[in-house]
């Protein structure tokens, strides 16, 4: 079976109702939420014109969930995305996001297989007892956190790095006299150290 024939097609018509072609009925948004929960691959496409609405529809999921019970994002962390687009760090910070959240859901299933390997299969894993475990967990889990913040840092630093080498790779190769600013100042740095030095 190839990619294409793993993923559940689904088509949005006109009058917004959705179609699984897999099951060859039609679903619900909390129907498509639950594939989101079961790691499900789907994607979801205009029945007209074939375009792709997997994005939209998920930030419809989203929203919706933002707007009952407690947001996942606050005020200022929305202003603070909204402020990212249309600058030059757009796609670094979306890269940096996508990155930092799977390292987090890494950290969260390292956490739950260290509670399977001490209560078993059947470790009380629900929401109430997991929040009694975290309450008295909070040496462990800042532990932890502390090293998911840190991993955090490392990968930012790792991407802006990356992306200054390149911005240097095509500067240079179209402006051979082109030389950044930092390594400007410490050649200015380096010859006020060494005068006799052309």
């Amino acid at each position: 079976m190839t990619d294409a024939q793993q993923i559940r097609l689904i088509k949005k018509y006109p009058n917004r109702r959705l179609y699984d072609t897999t099951s060859s009925t039609y679903i619900t948004m909390g129907d498509v939420k639950n594939l989101v929960l079961s790691h499900e691959p789907f994607r979801i496409v205009d029945a007209k014109t074939g375009e792709d609405l997997t994005r939209s529809v998920l930030l419809q999921i989203i929203l919706e969930e933002e707007a009952c019970g407690q947001p996942l994002f606050s005020s200022e962390l929305l202003a603070q995305i909204i402020r990212f687009y249309g600058q030059a760090s757009q796609n670094l910070m979306g890269r940096y996001l996508e990155n930092s959240i799977a390292a987090f859901v890494e950290m969260q299933n390292k956490f739950q297989e260290q509670l399977r390997s001490l209560y078993g299969d059947n470790a009380p894993l629900g929401t109430d007892w997991m929040a009694q475990f975290l309450s008295l967990q909070t040496p462990a889990l800042q532990s932890m956190m502390n090293a998911y913040l840190e991993q955090s840092r490392q990968l930012l630093t790792q991407m802006q790095q990356q992306a200054e080498h390149q911005t240097r790779g095509l500067f240079g190769a179209m402006f051979p006299t082109f030389r950044p600013q930092s390594d400007a100042t410490e050649h200015d740095s380096s010859s006020a150290t060494n005068p006799h030095e052309p």
